[in-house]
């Protein structure tokens, strides 16, 4: 659209000066030019086939016709001694990483309400790839057959696929799974990602995007999961235990449509998707570190290295960000705090812009306590903002890259969702990546009369206690 605004404004100009002049004026101006037949049929060619060329470049709208989330059946629920009882079971020689786990899930903000798949139930846990097949169509196909009773899309009508699961990558692959159990056209635009960690979510909307700007008149279905049955680790690597504590079951299908037919229905149209990367060395992965002072009690923290640069990811994902979505005065004061570090003392605090001011509704990674603390710090937004990352950790723990969609689903079930409402989602992945993307409402959003919150929004939110003590 940038790439538009230098012609829009010369012929805005243009048509301003037509106005001014009158009518008799605008008549000698047009005899006085002896045009001949061929000079205005050209002329007229010429100018319809660049408004015809501006129409068809200019960049489509995309709207978000509505999402369904997955909603774990009771039958799969983890509760705190649940989870620690299991522990030490299939741990019986290693008390210190039993006692870490529990250290971790003290601290986590997860409640007792959170889901792991069956495979991860048995004792031991039989993380073998029949099982993880299970889960995924279990997860996948029920977050489908909601997103089709909700929207009213039949199968065949779908255009562009895009499945994103980080590590559970299988051959023949999770969206061709998708495309056989529901019959989908054999022309689909089919795409299956892996390996990008709870980014992954907004990696799939931004393919979702470039797709639907060069395919007309076209809806694209994105899923976004984490499977969980071939992950689970039973060795003595904390960092490696700490995924057990903190990822549970979940799932979210998005329908996506640039069609106007769309745009009455729809419940948001996108407005940016803003995508950084930052390199790390492998050092920088330990994300947990443990120390144990003199009475032996063990204290858990993120890695320094990885806090870093996750917030090196945090601003430069910002820096790219600003100047799309923030006031002039926040711009100028953020440039202005840009130029005195990067000319004249790099040791100077940068300005961190009150989003608040463009932003209406916040989602950020619900991927554990520490990490949602030091956004909350980092970006200075209130509790209120930050209630429906922590709402959904708890009521669903982090449930990799659609964390983001339960988060949103939280804000509608409150009933806090207006009409140009503008939601900012921030994810975090392997990378480092950090990734935004922006939403406008696009109309109030009643809250649901079902879905994943409907049985348990009235008791949110809850107070959740800095250590709960197990």
């Amino acid at each position: 659209m940038t790439s538009h605004i230098p012609h829009i404004v010369a012929f805005f100009f243009t048509i301003i000066i037509i106005s001014l002049m009158q009518t008799e004026q605008i008549l000698q101006l047009w005899n006085s030019m002896h045009f001949t037949s061929l000079q205005i049929l050209c002329v007229s060619f010429l100018a319809i086939y660049a408004l015809t060329v501006f129409l068809m470049k200019r960049p489509r709208t995309v709207y978000l016709v509505d999402f369904a989330l997955f909603k774990p059946p009771q039958s799969m629920r983890v509760s705190f001694a649940g989870f620690m009882e299991h522990a030490r079971l299939v741990l019986p020689t290693q008390p210190k990483s039993v006692h870490f786990q529990m250290r971790i899930l003290e601290r986590s903000g997860l409640g007792e309400t959170t889901c792991l798949p069956p495979a991860i139930h048995y004792i031991p846990p039989t993380p073998n790839m029949a099982l993880a097949r299970e889960e995924a169509e279990l997860v996948i196909f029920s977050c489908m057959d909601s997103l089709f009773q909700k929207t009213g899309i039949q199968p065949k009508d779908v255009d562009i696929l895009i499945l994103n699961c980080s590590l559970f990558s299988p051959t023949p692959s999770l969206s061709a799974m998708v495309v056989n159990k529901y019959k989908m056209r054999s022309n689909i635009k089919s795409y299956n990602l892996s390996g990008m960690g709870c980014s992954a979510g907004l990696i799939s909307l931004d393919l979702a995007k470039d797709l639907l700007q060069q395919h007309p008149r076209s809806n694209a279905v994105v899923i976004s999961t984490e499977i969980l049955t071939p992950n689970c680790y039973m060795g003595k690597e904390r960092a490696m235990l700490l995924p057990n504590c903190l990822f549970r079951m979940g799932g979210a299908a998005i329908l996506l449509s640039n069609r106007r037919s769309d745009s009455s229905r729809a419940k948001y149209r996108l407005s940016h998707v803003v995508r950084t990367h930052r390199g790390a060395d492998d050092k920088s992965y330990r994300c947990v570190s443990q120390e144990e002072d003199s009475e032996g009690n063990v204290g858990i923290m993120l890695n320094i290295d990885l806090m870093r640069i996750a917030g090196e990811a945090l601003k430069s994902n910002i820096t790219t960000l600003a100047p799309l979505v923030l006031p002039a005065s926040e711009q100028l004061r953020f440039v202005i705090s840009l130029i005195r570090r990067r000319l004249f003392n790099p040791k100077l605090k940068p300005y961190i812009p009150d989003f608040k001011k463009a932003f209406d509704h916040f989602c950020i990674p619900a991927c554990g306590r520490a990490v949602m603390d030091e956004l909350q710090k980092s970006l200075d937004i209130t509790a209120e903002q930050v209630e429906a990352s922590r709402m959904a950790l708890h009521r669903f723990g982090n449930t990799s890259s659609s964390s983001l969609w339960y988060e949103l689903s939280y804000i509608e079930n409150k009933g806090r969702m207006k009409k140009g409402d503008r939601v900012w989602q921030i994810a975090f992945g392997s990378g480092f990546k950090c990734n935004s993307a922006i939403w406008k409402c696009n109309r109030t959003i009643k809250k649901p009369s079902d879905g994943a919150w409907a049985d348990c929004i009235d008791r949110y939110p809850v107070y959740i206690p800095e250590v709960l003590k197990l």
